[in-house]
């Protein structure tokens, strides 16, 4: 153990969150030792969980879903002794909170039931916000880490558990708020107003929020990279519907909202941000898309995963010079490319008759069609 220094963290997870932590922690000084359950070329990137627990007394858990924290516990805890604090960043139900704990604490660490809210841009700055609950000797003495990817840290109670229903609670407001801005944007645009009008309108009305600010944008502009993922929203607000059910509590607009998530996961985009909600009322055709100098159909938007890349066909390149130049083709009716024309006699240019002079297609190129699906997209970003 003399490895061990005070200034060591464990990261377990290296997802969209952890990978980000790691960095903010060692830009704040801290040695951070790190394993994910599929390997990474990462800075001290280590052989299992136990390994991590022999080099630090502050182990950090990002991992997705309940499964996934209570075998990482299963995992770490050969490792774990009574200098250990084990803190817990993932939202699962609260009893497999509570059985995490159990693991942690047979081996007689201490252990931080402690989500967070914020996104990959805040863990990158170190300004998320943590929920704790847990012991207050142990979050005293894993302050300092906490503070290393945080801008505040609200403390929640005592029992586990606690802070993950105060996280599962906060993101039912998330995923509503999220819906309902895309119907509202949906509705201002069916009365032909500029969407974007909606988010200036909005900037003084008491009910804005973070959460609006940064994902109607996100929907105006077609952009869905994940910051915080349809599927994961979604086991959130269903975690939330269970909880629901279990104290007989009717939720239905939470079940809305995990309806529409829903969907968005059969459609194929589980992976894409949950403001990608806003796709059922903009299809792909009327989508606006970012302003980018590259290419449609090589960056295809969430929506177009599972349709055919477009493709131009290319102009004739030159042809050599002991070869006479070949006359531009027709342009195809599809996209699909012409077979090869069969291969003419070879012959001087100076040897052709006047009477069949060869065009010169050096300075010319082929007619290419144009791109509809560009053109619409250019089209409906120009009016809106």
């Amino acid at each position: 153990m003399a490895r061990r220094k005070s200034k060591n963290v464990g990261i377990l997870g290296l997802g969209i969150i952890g990978s980000r932590i790691a960095g903010a922690l060692r830009k704040n000084g801290f040695q951070v030792f790190v394993w994910n359950r599929t390997p990474r070329p990462e800075q001290n990137f280590v052989g299992s969980p136990a390994e991590v627990a022999e080099l630090c007394n502050v182990v950090q858990i990002f991992v997705a879903d309940d499964e996934a924290l209570l075998e990482m516990v299963r995992q770490l805890s050969p490792g774990l002794t009574a200098q250990h604090i084990v803190t817990a960043h993932c939202t699962v139900a609260p009893e497999n909170m509570r059985a995490a704990a159990e693991i942690v604490q047979r081996r007689g660490a201490r252990f931080l039931d402690a989500p967070f809210t914020g996104s990959k841009v805040a863990a990158e700055n170190g300004q998320l916000v943590y929920y704790i609950a847990g012991d207050d000797a142990a979050l005293k003495d894993a302050r300092t880490v906490l503070e290393g990817s945080s801008k505040e840290i609200v403390v929640i109670g005592t029992k586990v558990g606690e802070a993950t229903v105060m996280k599962v609670a906060t993101n039912l407001v998330t995923a509503a708020t999220a819906q309902v801005a895309a119907e509202a944007l949906a509705l201002v645009r069916n009365a032909g107003i500029p969407p974007d009008l909606f988010l200036r309108a909005m900037k003084s009305n008491a009910t804005n929020s973070t959460t609006i600010e940064m994902k109607a944008p996100m929907m105006l502009a077609g952009d869905f990279e994940p910051h915080f993922s349809v599927k994961h929203m979604l086991k959130d607000v269903r975690i939330g519907l269970k909880m629901a059910r279990e104290a007989s509590l009717s939720l239905p607009v939470t079940e809305a909202s995990g309806d529409m998530l829903l969907a968005e996961l059969k459609e194929g985009r589980g992976d894409a941000d949950y403001s990608s909600v806003a796709q059922k009322y903009f299809p792909a055709p009327q989508k606006i898309t970012k302003p980018e100098a590259v290419p449609i159909a090589a960056t295809p938007l969430p929506d177009e995963r599972q349709r055919p890349a477009e493709s131009k066909p290319k102009p004739p390149s030159a042809p050599p010079s002991s070869a006479r130049p070949e006359p531009p083709r027709e342009p195809a009716s599809s996209a699909k490319a012409e077979p090869p024309a069969a291969p003419e006699p070879s012959v001087k240019p100076e040897s052709t008759p006047k009477a069949e002079p060869a065009p010169k297609t050096e300075d010319k190129k082929a007619p290419v069609p144009a791109n509809l699906s560009g053109g619409f997209r250019s089209w409906f970003g120009r009016r809106s």
